[in-house]
């Protein structure tokens, strides 16, 4: 999927590996809790590092996900990115929830800026954090079910909405 969007716009493409490593605070807030019965403990598996995979000095990246709720990969990922030479950082997701202190942790954090669609209502985060934008996409979701709806090719949806649509 992000090869194609690369080549669909022309750009290059980079890839980030590894996950960001556990807050202290999960082992203490519930997350992490014993459990309730008896079991031989199992050594948690070590999380590889985030790495860099491709050149992103002096360029913008653009991170692209379905749902942006925990953003605590997202800015590890972004502090990762700056280290690596990339001057801006966007972060796009179908689905804005963005739920407990991420607004806060977006705002602070290395990211310039959060592009979410209006699936979900987020007006308060965005009061919380000026980084979180909304791209409204009532009209190119009302058209896919008419086509649904239908029996209408869907393809077209993919070939001539533009960008200024």
């Amino acid at each position: 999927l992000a090869q194609s969007f690369a080549e669909r716009l022309r750009l290059g493409i980079a890839v980030i590996h590894g996950e960001a490593q556990d807050a202290e605070s999960d082992l203490v807030d519930g997350r992490h809790s014993p459990p309730t019965v008896k079991i031989p403990l199992l050594i948690p598996k070590e999380k590889p590092p985030i790495t860099v995979v491709g050149d992103v000095g002096g360029r913008i990246a653009i991170i692209v996900d379905d749902i942006i709720d925990d953003v605590d990969s997202f800015v590890a990922a972004a502090q990762t990115l700056k280290k690596h030479g990339a001057y801006k950082i966007f972060v796009m997701a179908t689905h804005g929830i963005l739920s407990s202190d991420a607004p806060k942790l977006i705002e602070e954090s290395a990211i310039d800026k959060v592009v979410v669609t209006n699936t979900i209502p987020h007006e308060h985060q965005k009061l919380q954090c000026i980084k979180i934008q909304t791209v409204d996409i009532s009209l190119i979701l009302s058209e896919a079910i008419r086509r649904i709806y239908n029996g209408e090719s869907m393809s077209y949806l993919f070939r001539h909405i533009g960008l200024e649509d």
